[in-house]
């Protein structure tokens, strides 16, 4: 692999000036395939990354063509770059990896918590490998399996497996003793079994069974090397190899009527079925397959990784990553993806993801050569698969809670969030008490308002408020209806109502300018001073009285995350509202234009059933047991509410499709 780097010092890029300055010296940078690192000011690595062509790649950054949140950010801070030319893209994929294990950089996805997963280890560059449960730090000869976020099913795992395969514990005294004594003979290596029946001693776990007889000379290599061999099929998840083994010694053994001998394989046969028990059946068919399912909240998210091996799901494993809506999801997955094989030498024949990479073809290439056989990367549709890509994102889901729950991450985001909005905002102390409003309407009709209320960061629903808009409008009209909620809102004698709670630290409006004047206005009218500001939902900025200028809170922030709940709880509540309304009005209007139906034969039918919706889920049957009602009539309701039920469905599909305020 023929390599060249080269290291190029930017300078301060403040002003357009040094921008044209690093881009000059980015155009210097070859057009060959290899990774490039950005560095801060004190030479750090700060983000690494991989490309077909370094020059093209690189001038996306400097010209922030890339559309990634983080980029404008990261560029503030980066003042040199290297970059390394390698052969082709598969190499630089692989060199990409040890640089990011190398580096860690901050501008890469990574694991969240610094804590070491649990591994199952095979020491293959020992003469007689070991096997061990083990959380270091990968070193060179031992081959890893996992990894396992449950401690315990791994040790399980391998006691079963010892019990099985007769194989050396990492642990074992004797077994260290066996090594020392031939690491200071080496030619002594083919004669291992010899060497070591004359200077070694016996472990416990020979005495019990579960030892081979390494520590004794009980075995030589090359029948301790057939037992690593099956150990290892084992952990990669092919077990009806092993199975098949086993059963075929039993029947020799019962055969040459060596009965004792066949009753321990029948143990351990017993062994792998209880094993086996414990595990799920996914498939009918004997697939090695991964699934991984991703769950993300704006700065954080987790990743889960079902592991199915011969149609069974022998394990689940989670992980909380440092990255989440402030990355592309093919950033987050193509990131973890890599991170996560890169530590694992069990790959399977084909890994469900839940999008498309880009890099599919290079990945699968390179997983593909570590796995020894083909791997491919597949985006399920439908199917089994789909649904157990489902389950495992939703999984990823729970990890997440589970972290945020058990580090406090969510009250801290929180007071992050509430400091934030201070500052972008300048209010004179954290918004404890903020309200939010929202229209509804479609073309004018069955307007609505919603005022909702986040106390110390958290949606207070028993402070929630839906208000009827008043005005007759002929069409939509935010600026009229904004008016009229804020004006019933605030006047007099709400504000002296307990109902609705005290004065807000900061009033939200959703929409832009125009939203953000009415309420002003209205505010002006009423006497009142109280903190205000838009955020339009487009390109998510916030709008102040006091500058044309909208705010743009930092991408990734929890204070862009709060008032973006906030915008969206108002928004959901409002649109709630106005299809109850909606769908009320129109309910009624389909039973007057039924033929059959009057004010009386409507009026048993509602007292009957007690509401629309008892109605709309009402067979011909239920129907037909009003007084005064027959199966004819039943059957022209039934009908009648089904084809309206379908149509409603279908402008709801529209609506939820729309942008803006109006529903």
């Amino acid at each position: 692999m023929a390599r060249s780097s080269r290291n190029a010092e930017l300078p301060s890029h403040k002003d357009f000036d040094d921008l044209v300055s690093i881009r000059e010296q980015v155009d210097q940078v070859p057009v060959s395939p290899g990774c490039y690192l950005w560095k801060d000011g004190s030479g750090k690595v700060i983000y690494v990354g991989k490309a077909k062509n370094l020059r093209s790649r690189m001038r996306q950054y400097v010209t922030l063509q890339d559309d990634r949140a983080k980029i404008p950010l990261m560029m503030q801070v980066v003042r040199s770059f290297d970059y390394i030319v390698v052969e082709n893209e598969h190499e630089a994929l692989v060199l990409e990896r040890n640089l990011i294990a190398q580096y860690r950089p901050y501008f890469n996805v990574d694991f969240k918590d610094d804590k070491s997963y649990p591994y199952i280890a095979i020491t293959e560059s020992d003469t007689f490998p070991a096997i061990k449960y083990t959380r270091e730090k990968h070193k060179k000869g031992t081959r890893y399996f996992g990894p396992y976020t449950d401690s315990y099913a791994a040790r399980q795992t391998i006691e079963t497996l010892r019990k099985v395969v007769p194989i050396c514990s990492a642990t074992c005294v004797e077994w260290k003793r066996a090594k020392r004594l031939l690491e200071k003979d080496p030619d002594g290596a083919a004669v291992a079994n010899l060497l070591l029946a004359k200077k070694g001693r016996p472990c416990f776990d020979y005495h019990v069974g579960k030892g081979p007889g390494v520590c004794v000379g009980a075995i030589d290599t090359v029948s301790y090397a057939k037992n690593v061999r099956q150990v290892e099929n084992f952990l990669r998840g092919n077990r009806s190899e092993i199975v098949s083994e086993l059963k075929d010694q039993m029947q020799e053994a019962a055969a040459d009527l060596d009965f004792e001998k066949a009753a321990r394989l029948k143990s351990r046969l017993t062994s792998l079925s209880d094993l086996d028990d414990r595990q799920q059946v996914t498939f009918p068919t004997s697939v090695n397959i991964d699934l991984i399912g991703i769950y993300r909240e704006e700065t954080i998210s987790a990743a889960c990784v079902f592991v199915v091996r011969e149609g069974r799901t022998i394990r689940s494993v989670e992980f909380i990553l440092d990255k989440g809506l402030d990355v592309s999801e093919e950033e987050l997955v193509s990131g973890f993806l890599k991170r996560y094989y890169d530590e694992t030498a069990d790959i399977p024949a084909e890994v469900n993801l839940p999008i498309d990479l880009l890099d599919a073809e290079v990945l699968s290439e390179w997983l593909t050569q570590k796995r020894g056989h083909n791997c491919v990367l597949h985006h399920p549709q439908r199917g089994e698969k789909f649904r157990l890509l489902q389950m495992a994102s939703a999984n990823a889901r729970h990890a997440l809670i589970r972290h945020m729950i058990r580090t406090g991450y969510a009250d801290d985001r929180t007071n992050q969030a509430l400091l934030q909005l201070e500052s972008a905002l300048a209010l004179d102390a954290p918004p404890l008490r903020i309200e939010c409003f929202d229209i509804s309407t479609l073309h004018g009709n069955f307007t609505v308002a919603s005022m909702v209320v986040f106390t110390n960061g958290k949606a207070d629903k028993s402070q929630y408020r839906r208000f009827k808009i008043r005005a007759e409008l002929d069409e939509a009209n935010d600026f009229v209806s904004m008016t009229e909620v804020l004006g019933r809102r605030y006047s007099p004698e709400r504000m002296a109502d307990e109902r609705f709670g005290s004065r807000p630290d900061l009033l939200v409006v959703d929409g832009g300018k125009p939203q953000l004047t009415a309420a002003i206005n209205q505010l002006n009218e009423l006497g009142l001073d109280i903190p205000v500001c838009g955020l339009a939902k487009s390109d998510e900025e916030v709008f102040v009285p006091w500058d044309d200028t909208p705010i743009v809170l930092p991408t990734g922030s929890a204070s862009l995350y709060l008032i973006k709940q906030v915008r969206d709880e108002s928004h959901r509540f409002a649109i709630t509202f106005h299809r109850e309304l909606r769908d009320k009005a129109m309910t009624v209007s389909i039973l007057d234009e039924i033929p059959g139906v009057g004010p009386k034969r409507k009026k048993d039918i509602m007292r009957h059933f007690g509401s629309f919706k008892r109605l709309k889920a009402a067979s011909v049957e239920d129907i037909s047991q009003v007084k005064g009602v027959s199966v004819n009539l039943a059957e022209t309701i039934y009908e009648e509410l089904k084809a309206w039920e379908e149509s409603s469905m279908t402008v709801h599909e529209k609506l939820d499709t729309r942008g803006g305020t109006h529903e």
